[in-house]
């Protein structure tokens, strides 16, 4: 049931028992996927485009032997490269921080676990609890994410570096 904002209960529990950590989690894990997203999406739509553009500039050219012709290949391909690679390492730096975020998480539950067996003992189980979740939600959330992150990561990487091997193979 979604409260007033539109948001369901279900996760705004979550955010709270997850503690402090979380939303840093949930935050970090949307720049992520919106990362992720770009990435398919210049791959789909823009590079096809953008490659042609090249290739028809490289054969307008008359001359494509010279030593000044090889370097103006190179940097086309250059440029190419660039543009394949763009946030990719951002994306990989995200994916790396995600399970650190979740670690974090865990110890800042664990210290609310420990204070809360300070302050009552082991007799209150339903306050021990929360302080367990405080432990275990971030890092479920951050290994969750960096899980699925990197397999798309990798999948981005290889894209790039197949497509920089046919642009130096289409730009002959």
């Amino acid at each position: 049931m979604p409260d007033m904002a539109g948001i369901p209960t279900s996760f705004l529990l979550l955010i709270e028992r997850g503690g402090p950590v979380v939303p840093v989690i949930i935050a970090t894990s949307i720049l992520l996927w919106t990362l992720i997203i770009e990435r398919y999406w210049f791959y789909i739509f823009e590079y096809p485009g953008i490659l042609s553009r090249t290739a028809r500039r490289w054969r307008q050219r008359d001359e494509r032997t010279s030593w000044y012709a090889r370097r103006i290949r190179e940097g086309l391909i250059s440029e190419l490269s660039l543009a394949l690679r763009r946030h990719l390492l951002a994306i990989q730096v995200l994916v790396s921080i995600l399970p650190l975020l979740g670690l974090l998480g865990t110890v800042t539950g664990m210290i609310a676990t420990f204070d809360i067996l300070n302050r009552f003992g082991s007799s209150d189980t339903g306050a021990l609890s929360v302080g367990i979740s405080k432990a275990l939600l971030p890092t479920t959330a951050g290994l969750v994410t960096a899980i699925a992150g990197l397999y798309f990561s990798n999948d981005l990487q290889q894209r790039s570096r197949t497509q920089i091997h046919q642009v130096s193979d289409k730009l002959h």
